[in-house]
């Protein structure tokens, strides 16, 4: 079996067309240290493909910036308007462009998961996920928007996983593939 890396770079994004979340932590063993968290504004422009191109281009300096070893972003998987879900899913793909271009790891989650992981409650508020992402990183000051908080939360909820990012696991087609290459697993 693979070492695991003994430390990775998480980068968590919460995908917005006004505003978008991110938080990047480090993973030392079973401790998260926070290393950076903010937003990319786009609420005062009005073109859709102007924002996305914003997106992308804030993502690659991110990216380049902080080297992670993977990005977890927040899935929109569902809501009432359709033009939303449609712009949020743009957004998200192209957050998940930016980082397939520098061939980083993808990872999603629902944002029930996010909420659950970090607070034991799927149904919690932003601002409790913010209060207990304070208590956990250890930070005091109380972003302007808790949409960076959102993006943190990602990132954190991906480190709770403990998902590898060494490409050590591997995906299967079906059943029969997996049986396969793991005949000593199953019982005859």
């Amino acid at each position: 079996m693979l070492a695991e890396k003994k430390e990775r770079v998480i980068m968590g994004i919460d995908p917005g067309t006004s505003i978008m979340g991110y938080g990047v932590v480090l993973e030392k063993g079973s401790k998260i240290e926070l290393i950076t968290m903010g937003i990319v504004r786009m609420d005062h422009m009005d073109d859709h493909f102007l924002k996305l191109q914003r997106i992308f281009e804030k993502t690659i300096l991110l990216l380049d910036e902080f080297k992670p070893d993977v990005l977890a972003l927040e899935a929109p998987f569902y809501g009432k308007n359709i033009q939303v879900m449609l712009k949020l899913g743009r957004a998200q793909g192209v957050a998940m462009a930016a980082a397939l271009s520098r061939n980083i790891p993808i990872a999603e989650y629902a944002p029930r998961k996010i909420k659950q992981s970090i607070t034991g409650n799927g149904n919690t508020s932003k601002e409790q996920v913010a209060a207990m992402l304070q208590r956990l990183l250890n930070f005091k000051e109380t972003p302007e928007f808790l949409d960076a908080t959102d993006g943190l939360a990602v990132a954190v909820c991906h480190s709770f996983q403990r998902v590898s990012t060494s490409g050590a696991g591997k995906s299967y087609s079906g059943w029969e593939a997996f049986a396969k290459d793991n005949k000593k697993r199953l019982k005859q």
